[in-house]
């Protein structure tokens, strides 16, 4: 359908029922009747935790700002729909907190034991992220492995030796837990520092003290990095470039949105042209404006609400002074809703449509301290008939809306039913029915010759052939309460 105008809160409702926006135009799959079904995907913003791959992404940006240093990537071609470079498959499981890996954590610095741990510089390799440089030797676990000495351990020392486990039995519990072994020499070190200023006896009556203490300190220091410690680190003084993430309204159309419409506009051609092959002539400012820029959201603001306000905008990324990407959002009562991203094809190496999704999912969650409700992120459909359009199953926890009762179902429960059939309903709930069904035709509000009027009034007053049937598709497809709520135009 064309959409004229539309507040946030009906354009909410209507993707919770599975419908996405192109410019004006609004529109939802048959999904039981497309050959490639398309599910409304959400990412729970507040919870996501950032995977391996999108923490490489983050880390090659502060590098690339703050040493200039430019990683040799290969490019994936992107599909229309958004963010796509990380085209891998989705099928790696959800962490909670309590079961992320030790090689997905960075300890962070502590007090003297990061001071020791600097000075042990024969130990390990430099490892630069952003503008701080640790030493860390590094996710090597110290697990049990039959006559295998400590890292950077004195030689002196005495080997650990462990019996494996026995079959069937799981860890063998008459051996120490698995330790770091960048804790072990943080440990040592500090007691050799200590023997040392205090004498040997008194050394040894406050190892034991120290001992704890790193022990105790371990859960704190083990923390995953969230994508705020990537994305607002102090950089250096002396840093190669600048990148600065400015949000402008796109509609009705800001003062710096239109101060920055031609170089934006250029970005997108260039875009289009290289990534997507389009002729010279596909990409005009026409296009543009009616697929990018037009939209049928009316910009609003709330006490309770974004200081930006409610509607549609342009997230443009700057570099030392240029636009290098933009991406398209729509800011809505319960998310932000991700539309498309375009950049410069000159920055394909940083990974632009993995890193402006991160950064989204980090814009959601700053809007969600002053709006409580936004905190979610819709990343526009997933398609699992596709394996090119997978990659938006990587951002966890997500969601998919299920196609019959528009109720939302954790993806780990989704795929399985996926794999064995492309349309699925996920509600497994038999007796459940979509609550927001249509429940009275009558009702839908209707604009004719000026006038609104419901459905039951209009059909009596209509001349000619009866369009009740596609008042009614309208109607079921919207839901009752959007029905009631938006005007039908009937000429």
């Amino acid at each position: 359908m064309w959409a004229h105008s539309m507040t946030v809160q009906d354009y909410q409702d209507l993707i919770d029922r599975g419908w996405r926006r192109s410019g004006k135009y609004v529109y939802k799959p048959i999904m039981n009747q497309t050959c490639c079904p398309q599910y409304t995907i959400r990412c729970r913003a507040l919870h996501f935790q950032a995977s391996k791959s999108h923490k490489k992404v983050l880390k090659k940006m502060l590098k690339f700002i703050s040493k200039g240093d430019v990683s040799k990537v290969t490019s994936e071609e992107e599909p229309m729909d958004s963010h796509i470079e990380d085209v891998a498959t989705c099928d790696f499981p959800y962490k909670s907190e309590s079961q992320v890996s030790q090689s997905d954590l960075t300890p962070l610095a502590v007090d003297q034991a990061e001071r020791v741990e600097n000075e042990d510089k024969d130990s390990g390799e430099t490892k630069e992220e952003g503008n701080v440089q640790k030493v860390e030797s590094d996710s090597v676990q110290v697990c049990a492995d039959k006559d295998t000495p400590v890292p950077a351990e004195a030689s002196h020392s005495a080997k650990a030796v462990h019996a494996p486990p026995k079959p069937g039995k799981g860890a063998d519990l008459s051996n120490p837990p698995c330790r770091k072994a960048k804790d072990i020499r943080k440990e040592r070190k500090l007691q050799k520092l200590l023997q040392n200023q205090m004498g040997t006896a008194e050394g040894s009556k406050l190892q034991g003290d120290q001992a704890f203490l790193l022990q105790n300190s371990k859960s704190k220091t083990n923390q995953p990095k969230n994508i705020e410690d990537f994305v607002f680190v102090p950089l250096p003084d002396d840093a190669q470039h600048k990148l600065e993430v400015r949000v402008v309204r796109s509609s009705p159309p800001s003062s710096q949105f239109k101060a920055t419409f031609q170089e934006s506009y250029q970005v997108y051609k260039r875009y289009q042209m290289v990534i997507h092959k389009d002729p010279p002539d596909k990409p005009t400012i026409n296009q543009f404006t009616r697929f990018l820029c037009d939209s049928p959201l009316e910009a609003e603001h709330a006490p309770n609400g974004p200081e930006c306000g409610y509607g549609s905008f342009h997230q443009q990324y700057w570099l030392d002074g240029k636009i290098i990407a933009v991406g398209v959002i729509d800011i809505l009562p319960y998310c932000v809703s991700s539309v498309y991203l375009y950049y410069d094809p000159d920055f394909s190496f940083l990974s632009l449509g993995v890193y402006s999704a991160l950064r989204e999912i980090a814009f959601t969650r700053q809007l969600c301290v002053k709006a409580p409700d936004l905190c979610f992120y819709y990343m526009g459909f997933y398609i699992h008939s596709c394996p090119k359009m997978r990659y938006k199953g990587q951002y966890r926890p997500s969601d998919l809306l299920c196609p019959e009762t528009y109720v939302w179902t954790p993806i780990e429960q989704c795929l399985p039913l996926l794999e064995h059939s492309k349309y699925s309903r996920f509600n497994q709930d038999g007796k459940a029915v979509d609550e927001g069904r249509l429940k009275e035709l009558g009702r839908v509000r209707v604009l004719h010759k000026r006038t609104v009027m419901p459905y039951s009034v209009y059909k009596k007053r209509r001349k000619g052939p009866s369009d009740e049937a596609s008042v009614q598709q309208y109607a079921s497809l919207v839901g009752q309460t959007c029905s009631e709520r938006m005007l039908l135009f009937r000429s």
